[in-house]
């Protein structure tokens, strides 16, 4: 099917840095689809911090990019159109689907996607729901199974489990994710999202702000075997005292501290360990977590939904860090 090229709104910016000021709606023309690619008719975008991320131009040297640049990468929709070699969709299809870092284009009423980074939305979950899903419980999915070694079939031997900011996009699939396997898990966030993490079934639930939270130290005196850090901040003598002989902590957020500790713990040997995650995407994995959401074992925490033509506000709260669960755009 092709469709008859039109004009389409979009927010873009045209240079690194400016937060919500640099970001401007225009007209521009729809898309075309190119060989294994599908046009996508949006109905979902979810704002992730990587997003500020690549707009801050921290992520340059591994990613070089064009302005004007549409920015967000975890989209919902509807195919519209499909380019030459596509066979696993078609026109009509509602699918989520995964961007590629440097060409974004979630905010825009119309988006192309890889074939390869694209999968079926279930009928009974929403655009918003699944479009919170790629980047962020992705990040969960791999921390969890790759690197703390968990095995989300509940078998295994028990891991005591640490999840800081566990309120936000990764951390509350991860608190999810952990507790499908034989975990128990402590985690942090703000004093009102206490009872939240909770539900998500946390066992124990510190607030950051407190003497314990920022010696992120167990209530009932247990050591971590890993620790999925979703916060900014924390040195590793914080981390270190907290965990097992063999412990890990995967670092999502890492900064130049984390780099000297990586430095350090190679030239003594250390058996507890810090890693910093860069998320390669696997489309099986992306099948499994939206697997998950369809049998209900996994959900999406919406914080809030905006508009398109309220980008500016959606990206404000962005920048502010303090949401629970996820932000979405809807078209």
């Amino acid at each position: 099917m092709k469709m008859a090229r039109k004009l389409m709104n979009a927010v873009q910016y045209n240079c690194y840095g400016g937060g919500v000021a640099s970001l401007k709606h225009v007209e521009i023309p729809i898309p075309v689809p190119k060989k294994g690619e599908i046009l996508l008719k949006l109905e979902a975008t979810s704002l992730n911090p990587v997003d500020l991320t690549i707009q801050k131009g921290t992520m340059r040297p591994f990613f070089s990019r064009k302005f004007p640049f549409i920015p967000a990468i975890d989209i919902a929709g509807e195919v519209v159109e499909v380019g030459t070699g596509v066979t696993k969709f078609k026109a009509g299809d509602k699918v989520v689907a995964f961007l590629s870092l440097s060409s974004g284009g979630g905010l825009a009423e119309f988006a192309v996607a890889s074939e390869t980074m694209t999968v079926p939305r279930p009928p009974e979950v929403s655009a918003a729901e699944v479009a919170g899903l790629p980047i962020v419980a992705l990040t969960a999915h791999v921390s969890l199974t790759q690197q703390a070694g968990i095995k989300l079939d509940g078998t295994g031997p028990k891991k005591n489990i640490l999840i800081t900011a566990a309120s936000g996009g990764v951390g509350h699939y991860a608190v999810q994710l952990a507790k499908l396997g034989n975990t128990h898990v402590t985690a942090t966030c703000g004093a009102r999202n206490l009872n939240f993490v909770k539900s998500l079934g946390a066992e124990e639930v510190i607030d950051y702000k407190t003497p314990e939270g920022e010696a992120l130290k167990s209530p009932s005196g247990k050591k971590y075997d890993a620790v999925i850090h979703c916060a900014k901040g924390f040195p590793w003598s914080t981390f270190e005292p907290c965990l097992t002989a063999n412990g890990k902590v995967i670092d999502l957020t890492p900064g130049p501290s984390a780099m000297m500790t990586l430095a350090m713990q190679r030239l003594t040997f250390s058996k507890k360990q810090l890693v910093s995650l860069f998320l390669v995407p696997k489309i099986e994995n992306f099948e499994y977590v939206v697997k998950l959401v369809k049998e209900g074992k996994l959900k999406t925490v919406i914080d809030s939904k905006y508009p398109l033509s309220k980008a500016e506000e959606a990206w404000a709260k962005m920048m502010d860090g303090h949401a629970t669960g996820k932000i979405i755009v809807e078209f």
